[in-house]
C-alpha cells in the first residue's frame, strides 16, 4: 500500500470517539486527511464505510442503529433533535423498532431526506434531552407526539401512548399540549388516542373495547369511572354499564398502569359481585381475536341484568380528572 500524507491522528480519533466512529467528510479533510488517504479507507476492502453521501462509518461490519443516529443527525447538518420512535426508545419507552431516524430541522434546513433519514422542518423549538453524547433528543412527549404522526394503525397510537404514560415518561397533558402546538398533518389518530384517555380509557385493551363496543352497537359504558357504596370507594371497572349493574374487566397485567393494579383483580371481582354488580372479564387476546363473542356476552349480559343499583354512586372518569 502506497505510503500517504499524514494527518491529525489526535484530533481525529477525538471525533470518532465523541461521535461513535461516525464523521462526515469536511470534518476528516479538516483533520488534515488527504483526499487519497480518504479514498484508501474507503476502498471496498477498506477499514471506513459509507453511511450515508459524505458520512462514513469508522469500521466494517453491520451498521448498528447507533450509527444511524450518529450518521442522520451530522446528514442534517443543522439539526435540533432525534424525535420519534428513536428518541422514544432512548428514554426508555418500549416502541416497535425502526430503520429509521427522524431528525428535527430549522424551518430553512436545505438537506433532503436520504435512505433511512427522515428530515421533519419546525418553527417550535423542542426540550432536548442529552445523555452525554453529541446528539440531542426530543423530550418524551415530543417524541411520542412526532412518532404518532408517522403511524398509520390506531393499535400502534395507543400503544406508544399508553407505554409513555404508563411509564411516566410523558403526561397525558404534556401530549395534548404537543398535539396542539404540533403540525396537523400525521396528528388524526394521536387525537384520537389521546380523546380515548380522555374519556378514561387508559390502556390498548381497553381501547380495542371501546371499538368493539362501538362495532357490536353496545350501549355505550362508561370507562374507569369510580364506584361508590356510601362514602367508600368500591372499585373503578375498565367499563361500566351503570343502567344495567354490569362491568367488564380487560385482565391482563401488562396493560394496566401498575402491577399493583393486577394484583388487586381478584379482589375488585369479590367487592363489586358481592354488591350484586355482574362482572364480566375478558382477557386481550379474545377481545382482539373474537369480538364477536365478546359483544354477544356483553350483550346477554346487558339483558339478563337486574337492573340499576341505586346504592352504588358513579362518578365518571372525567369529573374524577377534572378536580
Amino acid at each position: 500500500m502506497p505510503i500517504v500524507a499524514g494527518y491529525d491522528r489526535r484530533a481525529l480519533d477525538a471525533i470518532l470517539i465523541e461521535q461513535d466512529q461516525v464523521i462526515t467528510r469536511k470534518q476528516a479533510l479538516n483533520c488534515a486527511m488527504s483526499e487519497k488517504a480518504l479514498r484508501q479507507r474507503l476502498r471496498p476492502d477498506g477499514p471506513w464505510q459509507v453511511v450515508l453521501p459524505g458520512v462514513y462509518l469508522a469500521q466494517n461490519g453491520a451498521l448498528r442503529y447507533e450509527h444511524r443516529i450518529a450518521a442522520a443527525f451530522l446528514h442534517a447538518g443543522s439539526g435540533l433533535a432525534v424525535t420519534g420512535l428513536g428518541a422514544a426508545a432512548r428514554h426508555g419507552i418500549p416502541c416497535g423498532p425502526t430503520d429509521f431516524v427522524d431528525i428535527l430541522v430549522p424551518q430553512d434546513c436545505r438537506r433532503a431526506d436520504m435512505r433511512f433519514v427522515r428530515l421533519h422542518r419546525t418553527i417550535v423549538a423542542p426540550k432536548t434531552y442529552n445523555d452525554g453524547g453529541f446528539v440531542p433528543f426530543a423530550a418524551p412527549a415530543r417524541a411520542v407526539a412526532d412518532a404518532a404522526r408517522q403511524m398509520r394503525e390506531l393499535t400502534e397510537v395507543r400503544a406508544l401512548v399508553a407505554a409513555a404514560v404508563q411509564r411516566r415518561k410523558a403526561s397525558i397533558w404534556q401530549l395534548a399540549d404537543e398535539l396542539k402546538v404540533g403540525p396537523k398533518q400525521g396528528s388524526a389518530l394521536l387525537r384520537l388516542a389521546l380523546a380515548e384517555v380522555a374519556d378514561g380509557v387508559r390502556s390498548i385493551a381497553e381501547g380495542d373495547l371501546r371499538s368493539l363496543v362501538r362495532r357490536g352497537k353496545l350501549p355505550e359504558p362508561l370507562y374507569n369511572p369510580s364506584l361508590y357504596v356510601g362514602g367508600d370507594f368500591l372499585a373503578s371497572p375498565d367499563a361500566w354499564w351503570q343502567e344495567a349493574g354490569v362491568a367488564a374487566e380487560v385482565d391482563s397485567k401488562e396493560y394496566h398502569l401498575s402491577p399493583e393494579q393486577w394484583a388487586k383483580t381478584l379482589d375488585r371481582h369479590a367487592q363489586m359481585t358481592a354488591q350484586g354488580i355482574l362482572v364480566l372479564h375478558f382477557p386481550p387476546s379474545k377481545i382482539r381475536g373474537d369480538g364477536r363473542s365478546v359483544a354477544e356476552q356483553v350483550r346477554s349480559a346487558l339483558e339478563s341484568s337486574r337492573g340499576p343499583l341505586p346504592h352504588i354512586r358513579t362518578v365518571p372518569a372525567q369529573e374524577r380528572l377534572s378536580r
